[in-house]
């Protein structure tokens, strides 16, 4: 029994001795692929970045944006969260890019009697005159973000010869409601005192 003891001994070494050499990693092929990695990542960025530029080229046919009012008059509804981005209206997935409309953010939206003013910490702000809003709605999705049923203000306004959608979700989206109904109200008022003057 005894003489199987160091047999034993020196198979266990041997064991210990291939699994130590088993852990040996061989970094040139995983440098390799960790810069195939980076590579590929880079451009499939370039790329995006690309199509964005591309997008913006396309819609250059679109108008600079309003700026507010110095005197806007008093604020009927406010509202703080977030600006999804704008699209061509009805279809939610083809955005527009022009003029920072494509870029969400941080939103400050203050809606009077000039207008609908949108103030984007970090992006481009922009004004929507009253005179050229034409429907507000809730909606679940815009410019490729999906959120649950009715969760989205979508302000529809005419620039240029677009009509655009915007969406926007208040930090309270309770909110939303109040925000169609007024919005609305305020369309169809706007509208039937343009009919009333162009009929005199």
């Amino acid at each position: 029994m005894t003489s199987l003891t160091p047999i034993a001994a020196q198979i266990a070494v041997d064991i210990a001795a291939e699994q130590k050499s088993a852990e040996v990693t061989d970094w040139a092929a995983r440098i390799g692929w960790l810069v195939g990695l980076v590579l590929f990542i880079a451009l499939v960025y370039w790329l995006m970045r690309e199509g964005w530029k591309w997008r913006g080229a396309l819609q250059g046919d679109l108008p600079e944006l309003h700026t507010a009012p110095e005197e806007p008059g008093e604020a009927k509804l406010t509202m703080s969260g977030r600006y999804h981005g704008s699209t061509t209206a009805g279809q939610w997935l083809d955005r527009i890019v022009a003029h920072g409309l494509g870029t969400r953010s941080r939103a400050e939206v203050t809606l009077t009697d000039a207008g609908l003013d949108v103030v984007r910490p970090g992006a481009a702000d922009f004004f929507v005159p009253l005179a050229q809003l034409r429907e507000a709605r809730l909606d679940k999705g815009i410019a490729g973000k999906v959120l649950t049923e009715g969760g989205l203000l979508v302000v529809t306004w005419e620039h240029g010869d677009r009509l655009i959608d915007s969406g926007f979700r208040s930090d309270h989206a309770a909110e939303h409601n109040e925000w169609v109904d007024t919005l609305n109200s305020m369309i169809n008022t706007s509208d039937k005192s343009d009919k009333t003057e162009g009929a005199r």
